[in-house]
């Protein structure tokens, strides 16, 4: 396919990108755009390190085109919170140290936030269901759970 020029909104920052549409968001993310909180994992849609937000659903950055994202807002991981002053999702993974490798953390924290936007007060089976395919075998599972409940604004239990 020839590239055209493509107007993105992304982290409420418009810009025009130069690619083909049947290009993959994520690559325009990374590659175009410099923002590299979504990853590339299996570049199927299945595990959720490219994970963005979209209109505020999550979605796969890896599998989808960017001709389906104009006019649309993506957010990234960048775009939550900042350093100084973290999204409550990030402040709360941060609290719970939630992470091993890091490199499925994007996707848990994006799923997350995705959950609290439509569900501020999920119940465990909803957040359970929400990171069901973003857990990866880090065994920082007991964490993340309890960074999405504290997130959630949720009782944590005292760590032991």
């Amino acid at each position: 396919m020839t590239q055209s020029t493509m107007r993105l909104t992304v982290n409420g920052k418009t810009s025009d990108v130069d690619a083909a549409p049947d290009t993959a968001l994520l690559y325009v993310l990374r590659n175009d755009l410099a923002l590299n909180g979504p990853k590339y994992g299996c570049g199927l849609g299945e595990c959720g390190a490219c994970a963005v937000l979209i209109d505020g659903v999550a979605a796969r950055s890896c599998v989808i085109p960017i001709e389906g994202c104009t006019g649309r807002d993506i957010v990234t991981l960048e775009g939550l919170g900042t350093r100084e002053h973290p999204d409550p999702v990030q402040q709360a993974f941060i609290r719970e140290q939630a992470a091993q490798c890091g490199y499925c953390l994007n996707g848990m924290i994006i799923a997350t936030k995705a959950l609290l936007l439509r569900s501020p007060h999920p119940s465990d089976d909803e957040v359970l269901e929400a990171l069901r395919h973003h857990l990866c075998r880090c065994g920082a599972h007991v964490e993340i759970m309890r960074a999405a409940m504290r997130a959630a604004g949720r009782a944590v239990e005292a760590q032991a």
